[in-house]
């Protein structure tokens, strides 16, 4: 009889969005490919847990340390997870995030976090507990990675960073995120759209941060209503602290009566596709990403794009859009009417940019997941 290859998925760090859109993504193709010798056993909190496929070969664990503080959740990944693990007979364990303290053999760590790791970026936070945390995270996931078997990255670009602070890993391979479906299929709606209309509406999608330069964009949009476009800026995505006191102050300077900048709040993921469904240019201004999911979102949905040029965003979109310095408000007006003023131009590399994001499935971002942790258990046993 066959044996049944048991893979355990720590998904207890999974607290962002985009983390938990992989775990989701992933497993649903899992569930597709109807794999008979596949066991899947996921440990997560209860809130992630109820979100995840149903399936006769998942396994879904809760433990109530997941749902208390930090201290209590290290506790249990640390000393009690590998317990569990070996209880069921394990046969490799896959850490979701490069912050978890490893201690399962075989394994397979994924890095997801970027910004303690990318020169520059840290110092745009003023000391205190959030800065603190981020450099103590740094140091936890290289440990993290120096302990794995194996090591998962999203880009070439996070791989070549990331090891030079960790130096070279063994055994690595790079698996990009996917994009769902309910992205692509508005891309003929939007795929002949002209920026040549009445208003000419521009979205960002991504939470306020240090890194994420929104009030930049604001600057830009000021610059080209000031040459006499008729265009307007959708902000998705909340913020707090210096960040959004930031971006407060300069929508305030620019537009107080908010007649043609618009932010709102956080939004749940699958109402995203309407929103850039009503949207003829997708900004993406960001300094520091490891995997740029919603470049990759703008992307599917066939938006004509204007993207920064720092991390791993031209690994990414390639030709199919324009590229602008993040921290120049100058840059980026520019970009943005680049494609206003080159609709042809434009619209080719719309094209260009689908066809690229074609590449980023959860169908394959599953199989190469799936084949890696198999070679990486082969190798160790």
């Amino acid at each position: 009889m066959k044996k049944i290859f048991i893979i355990g998925i720590d998904a207890s760090r999974n607290r962002s969005g985009g983390a938990k859109a992989h775990l989701i993504g992933i497993l649903n193709s899992f569930v597709s490919m109807q794999l008979t010798h596949i066991e899947l056993h996921i440990w997560s909190y209860n809130e992630l847990l109820n979100k995840l496929p149903v399936a006769q070969n998942i396994i879904k664990h809760f433990n109530h340390n997941l749902e208390k503080n930090i201290f209590r959740q290290i506790y249990w990944q640390y000393f009690m997870l590998p317990q569990e693990a070996r209880k069921i007979n394990c046969d490799i364990m896959l850490y979701t995030d490069a912050g978890a303290f490893v201690n399962y053999s075989p394994n397979v760590v994924m890095s997801r976090d970027m910004l303690s790791f990318e020169p520059g970026e840290m110092h745009r936070y003023p000391l205190s507990i959030k800065k603190i945390r981020l450099i103590l995270l740094k140091y936890i996931q290289a440990w993290s990675l120096s302990k794995s078997n194996g090591a998962i990255f999203l880009t070439s670009y996070a791989s070549k960073v990331i090891q030079n602070f960790t130096g070279e890993l063994s055994n690595t391979k790079i698996i990009p995120h996917g994009v769902g479906d309910n992205f692509r299929v508005i891309k003929s709606q939007v795929e002949n759209k002209t920026v040549a209309k009445d208003i000419i509406k521009c979205i960002y999608v991504s939470n306020v941060a240090p890194y994420k330069h929104q009030w930049n964009v604001v600057g830009a949009i000021k610059i080209l209503k000031d040459k006499g476009y008729k265009i307007e800026l959708l902000l998705v995505g909340g913020g707090e602290g210096i960040a959004q006191k930031k971006l407060e102050d300069e929508i305030i300077k620019h537009d107080s009566k908010m007649n043609f900048i618009q932010q709102l709040d956080f939004i749940k993921h699958f109402e995203i596709p309407d929103l850039l469904l009503k949207s003829d240019i997708f900004v993406f201004a960001s300094s520091c990403e490891n995997m740029p999911n919603t470049l990759l979102e703008g992307m599917a949905a066939g938006l004509k794009i204007a993207c920064s040029n720092r991390g791993p965003m031209r690994e990414v979109l390639q030709d199919g859009g324009y590229f602008f310095d993040p921290e120049s408000p100058d840059s980026i007006s520019n970009a943005i009417e680049h494609i206003i003023l080159n609709p042809d131009e434009s619209e080719r590399k719309v094209v260009r940019a689908i066809n690229y994001s074609l590449n980023y499935s959860w169908d394959r971002c599953a199989r190469e997941t799936l084949e890696f942790l198999y070679y990486t258990f082969k190798k160790n046993n």
